[in-house]
């Protein structure tokens, strides 16, 4: 995995440059034929988890990419639990995906796309922890397009 130390950048070059490494996460899954989503969990400037949706790869509806990111921070860092983490995933999270930031206690979510359908926001705004700060649209029309894309390829098959 490679660890990437950023510090001394205001919010938004950051913002947009780790939502950059979500988005080699989600071209990741697009080469396995996956719904293309990544996800990076940073911590002081430095990325300690990296995922993108496995769900047809593992057969495994729950490998989704923020759960993939997660996972990979926690085992980093020796602990369940994220605070003074932030996770950065290219579309707004499912509820079962912002849950789980509920339950590792990620202080920041940032989101490149909201998902009008199946994102938490439009089901249960509530699901995220209350001490978690929320932030959508970094690269919004990139992160948008590749699933639009991704959607109307298989849709034309």
């Amino acid at each position: 995995m490679k660890y990437i130390n950023f510090e001394d950048i205001n919010d938004t070059v950051s913002d947009e440059f780790f939502m950059k490494e979500a988005l080699k996460e989600a071209e990741l899954a697009l080469r396995k034929d996956e719904v293309p989503i990544g996800a990076v969990v940073v911590h002081n400037g430095r990325i300690i988890g990296r995922g993108h949706n496995l769900t047809e790869t593992l057969n495994d509806v729950t490998a989704h990419a923020e759960m993939q990111a997660i996972t990979a921070a926690a085992n980093y860092i020796g602990a369940k639990y994220l605070k003074d983490c932030t996770l950065y995933v290219t579309i707004e999270p499912c509820v079962m995906c912002a849950g789980a930031t509920y339950w590792a206690q990620v202080s920041r979510i940032v989101f490149g796309a909201r998902d009008e359908k199946r994102g938490y926001s439009t089901i249960n705004p509530g699901i995220v922890h209350p001490k978690t700060t929320v932030t959508g649209g970094i690269l919004e029309v990139t992160c948008s397009n590749l699933v639009k894309v991704f959607f109307q390829e298989k849709r034309a098959k």
